[in-house]
């Protein structure tokens, strides 16, 4: 096969096939440089979490949600932990078949220590197919609050670093919208969101600043960035929280007030979550 210098080294070349980042002939277009593009500036954000919780402790566990066909999970398995023959990683989706293709595909790859449990994020909380302890959890385009069931799994978890890429956010929008009226009579404020664009906009904005408080209201330190390149979809809002231990002290008391003040008080056992 042609060397192609965007090509890692030691990268499988049959998982990039089944990716379609390469064609089937092993050559690399336009369109495949671009997604492989996206998807070595995703790692880039990762791997020096990785590298941190493999310089502490002898081994790794990452679980990813919403894993669909898993890109993300065998990227890393493929670069970070192919070669050291420790770690294991945990795609989680609802999709039998989605499931299905990927065990079969980490079978083809001698991918080991990779496993596709077919479990909605949800689920996943209490099951015992997955480990006690959790050091990364991911979730990338997972829709609507199966992001909010991501970070709940991480908070059960007690996991070190938590990497978010939320997707579809129309919860809090629906509820801002259900409560228009009364917010009108309340505060000026509410004409962020008197037109619908404006409340499909502003909700998902709240979304992610709520979830923001919420892990800095237990212990997590976040991050809030962009993912440059992502042109296929217009979420691109990275966020990536590192357990520090150390609460953000009035992080709670400003979720319960932006709750309360928006007319968002039914999004309590969402947001107001005890670990």
């Amino acid at each position: 096969m042609t060397h192609f210098p965007e090509i890692k080294f030691g990268q499988s070349v049959e998982l990039l096939k089944e990716l379609h980042i390469l064609t089937r002939d092993g050559k690399l277009n336009q369109d495949s440089r671009r997604k492989l593009k996206q998807v070595y500036h995703l790692f880039h954000f990762i791997e020096p979490l990785l590298n941190e919780v493999l310089a502490t402790k002898q081994n790794l566990v990452l679980a990813d949600h919403g894993a669909g066909k898993s890109y993300l999970g065998f990227i890393i398995y493929d670069l970070l932990l192919k070669a050291r023959e420790i770690g294991h990683i945990y795609g989680i989706e609802n999709r039998e078949e989605l499931v299905n293709k990927s065990q079969h595909l980490a079978n083809k790859l001698d991918f080991t220590r990779m496993s596709f449990l077919n479990l909605s994020v949800k689920e996943s909380i209490h099951s015992s197919q997955l480990p006690e302890q959790i050091d990364v959890v991911t979730a990338l385009h997972a829709c609507d609050t199966a992001t909010d069931d991501a970070i709940q799994f991480a908070l059960h978890k007690q996991t070190k670093f938590i990497v978010l890429v939320p997707c579809c956010q129309a919860e809090v929008a629906a509820i801002l919208n259900k409560h228009k009226n009364e917010s009108f009579a309340k505060t000026s404020l509410s004409e962020i969101w008197r037109h619908p664009i404006h409340t499909r906009e502003f909700g998902s904005q709240l979304t992610n600043v709520l979830r923001c408080l919420l892990l800095e209201a237990h212990g997590y330190q976040v991050t809030v960035t962009e993912l440059i390149g992502w042109e296929h979809s217009m979420k691109n809002e990275l966020i990536i929280a590192r357990c520090t231990g150390a609460p953000r002290k009035n992080a709670q008391e400003r979720l319960e007030k932006i709750l309360r003040e928006l007319n968002l008080d039914e999004l309590r056992n969402r947001f107001i979550y005890a670990a």
